[in-house]
């Protein structure tokens, strides 16, 4: 099993920028890819950044150039610097990850808020 918690998010002006922060932990797994999806109210959960085992990334076109994505594997984390937000980038931001522990699956953290005012 593996447990992903996030944290920093939070409400900011639009312009601004937030860091989200997740941490991976559990026994004896390893992580093929961690990234971020978002879902704003009424609409279906999207895919944010990706990065993957040998740092290759993969952003929305939404949020290249604003958003990076980057990992620490020391540290079982990954972040997700914003830059430049829009009121458009407003949602529940959730940490995945695809890893091995007995077996491959999908882990999900609990999400956390992110408003951005205009």
């Amino acid at each position: 099993q593996v447990q992903l918690v996030e944290s920093g998010g939070g409400l900011v002006q639009a312009g601004g920028s937030l860091r989200l922060t997740c941490a991976a932990s559990g026994s004896s797994f390893e992580i093929k890819l961690i990234g971020w999806y978002r879902q704003a109210p009424g609409k279906q959960r999207e895919s944010v950044a990706i990065i993957n085992s040998v740092d290759s990334t993969n952003y929305a076109d939404s949020v290249k150039g604003r958003f990076t994505i980057s990992r620490d594997n020391a540290k079982n984390t990954v972040y997700l610097q914003m830059n430049s937000m829009k009121p458009e980038d407003t949602a529940v931001y959730y940490c995945y990850c695809l890893a091995t522990s007995s077996t491959m699956r999908s882990y999900w953290g609990q999400g956390t808020q992110v408003t951005v005012s205009s």
